[in-house]
């Protein structure tokens, strides 16, 4: 029988509930152990106050709750860590947003928050603002600081400092229950890469499976706010590119994940398809290289060792013959809406060879001084 999954609570719902902890306590000097909060959708959660403090905050009082995160089974990197909340009036009528240690400020457009603000997402704003409304009929002012001290290790590890959080994680969460991870909300998560990338100007993206393909379009001098990761999931990234209407796309990644672009397949995580070599060794029968070769391509236990076979045989024009075919695959794939230029490197994040869209995009790219070497020569190769 499969095991059924066990949900948790966001950050917005732990900052929720200590907001609530927190105006109990405001309003009847009471301590509570736990608070139930209503949900965005209408679940009702149960959140555990781990504790309850008077602090000095900005020359006068506030109330310091502490919650612990609780993701259930969903493999969260806050789960288990701290959420604090202070809560202080202030004059006039607003609900005001401030970052604590570890919470992230939002540097640049593209995003839900405005450049300048906490990174607390809208969702855990308003979740926030409800519980406020249970305690008072009419609007007064009140200060909600929100810190997450393991949050500035923890955020190096999230997509944060590409989307232009500093400092710190975002308090995040759409409904306040957070339900073990699936497939389409971490699809999700990456899109908004895109529209970072094209609010800072860029309509030229770089698309890059992994860290390996990210490093090397570093290497290359290509604009770090244009990289935009994929993962597995290149034939959602690019519909999702169509949508916004990028003009070009730049695959830039290993040969052993863009040959499956390559052959057609555009999720390309290895349980679900991997024709790597299968790919590699049909482009280079196609060009020529002999029965042996090939079938010690079909043998080979690594793309790298492929990669060395093909070499040794003077093979390398095979490379440009798959970026080509990788960059044909997604051009049709998303109808001709967006051009698409593909370059395939190695684990040494050299490059292997490129097709002629990515050698226009290129030029564009030094054409506007964002690259740092010629597209005329690149690492040693002259692929014009």
């Amino acid at each position: 029988m499969a095991k059924i999954l066990r949900s948790g609570y966001t950050t917005g719902a732990c900052a929720a509930a200590g907001v609530k902890a927190a105006l109990i306590f405001m309003t009847s000097n009471k301590m509570v152990n736990n608070v139930e909060i209503t949900a965005l959708d209408g679940t009702i959660l149960t959140i555990p106050i781990n504790s309850i403090n008077l602090v000095e905050s900005n020359g006068s009082e506030a109330i310091r709750v502490e919650v612990i995160k609780d993701s259930g089974d969903d493999p969260d990197i806050t789960n288990g860590t701290s959420v604090f909340t202070e809560v202080r009036r202030i004059a006039g009528e607003e609900i005001i947003f401030r970052a604590g240690e570890g919470v992230g400020t939002v540097t640049k457009s593209g995003l839900s928050v405005p450049v300048g603000e906490p990174a607390i997402n809208p969702k855990p704003r308003e979740l926030i603002s409800n519980v406020i409304k249970e305690f008072f009929a009419d609007p007064v002012g009140i200060e909600v600081t929100i810190s997450i001290p393991a949050g500035v290790e923890l955020a190096k590890k999230t997509l944060n400092p590409v989307l232009g959080v500093e400092g710190g994680l975002s308090v995040i969460g759409t409904t306040g229950v957070l339900r073990p991870m699936s497939e389409e909300a971490f699809k999700k998560s990456l899109v908004p890469q895109i529209d970072v990338a094209m609010d800072a100007g860029y309509d030229s993206l770089i698309f890059v499976p992994g860290k390996i393909g990210e490093v090397a379009a570093l290497k290359l001098g290509l604009p770090k706010e244009a990289i935009v990761e994929t993962s597995n999931f290149i034939g959602y990234m690019l519909e999702a590119a169509v949508e916004r209407e990028v003009k070009n796309v730049l695959l830039l990644g290993h040969i052993g994940k863009l040959a499956k672009v390559a052959a057609g397949v555009f999720y390309t995580h290895n349980r679900i398809a991997d024709c790597r070599l299968e790919t590699i060794a049909a482009c280079a029968a196609a060009e020529g290289l002999g029965y042996k070769a090939v079938k010690q391509i079909l043998n080979a236990n690594t793309t790298e060792e492929a990669i060395r076979i093909i070499d040794e045989n003077g093979f390398e024009r095979v490379y440009q013959k798959i970026a080509k075919r990788a960059s044909t695959r997604a051009y049709r794939y998303i109808f001709g809406k967006v051009y698409v230029g593909t370059i395939l490197i190695d684990r040494e994040n050299d490059i292997l060879g490129m097709d002629k869209f990515a050698e226009e995009i290129l030029k564009e790219f030094w054409s506007k001084g964002l690259i740092i070497c010629s597209p005329n020569n690149l690492d040693g190769r002259n692929f014009l």
